[in-house]
């Protein structure tokens, strides 16, 4: 038996891809606006309370993912720094911006982002649980937003700035200005 999603149409437009993540997210990405390559996600969660089981359609900004790092870092600051690191690396080395498509079908293998999210997560076992999301949500989402803003802008930075002021342990009002783009 096939499992059916909920709906993840936005205006009208179907997603390039959806992921399902531990039976508790699901990940759209969709062709964005600001380049040819632009992507741009949007999620649902599990929501007992709402009618339909999930929550509505929402886009995931820095500032959730921050705060679900913050969190972490609150139970396991050597695991979360590893993984911040780790995002770090993977910025600074393997990032690269998209310029085909190809390059995009390539990343969009749903198939491929479960796995490596798969083994990514399993590198953190002491984060399982621990904030609002799961490490495997949280990687795909760093992945595809650091793949976002390069293919958008190539000398971007926002992302990179906001996991080194969350690996250096900066104020929340430094990661706050970081991750809802205030230049202060």
């Amino acid at each position: 038996m096939v499992k059916k999603l909920p709906h993840m149409k936005v205006k009208g437009t179907e997603p390039l891809v959806t992921i399902e993540i531990n039976d508790t997210y699901i990940l759209g990405v969709y062709q964005g606006t600001l380049s040819d390559y632009d992507l741009l996600l949007r999620y649902r969660q599990k929501d007992s309370s709402s009618k339909s089981g999930w929550s509505r359609i929402r886009t995931p900004k820095h500032i959730h993912w921050a705060v679900d790092a913050i969190l972490k870092m609150n139970h396991n600051s050597v695991e979360t720094k590893k993984f911040l690191n780790f995002l770090i690396h993977q910025w600074d080395n393997h990032i690269k911006p998209l310029k085909s498509d190809s390059e995009r079908n390539t990343l969009l293998d749903v198939e491929l982002l479960k796995n490596e999210a798969n083994l990514e997560a399993a590198k953190y076992p002491g984060l399982a649980n621990k904030g609002e999301y799961s490490i495997k949500f949280l990687y795909l989402i760093a992945k595809l937003l650091m793949i976002q803003e390069k293919t958008n802008l190539s000398t971007a930075y926002m992302f990179r700035n906001l996991l080194k002021a969350l690996e250096e342990h900066k104020d929340i009002y430094k990661i706050v200005a970081v991750a809802t783009h205030n230049r202060r």
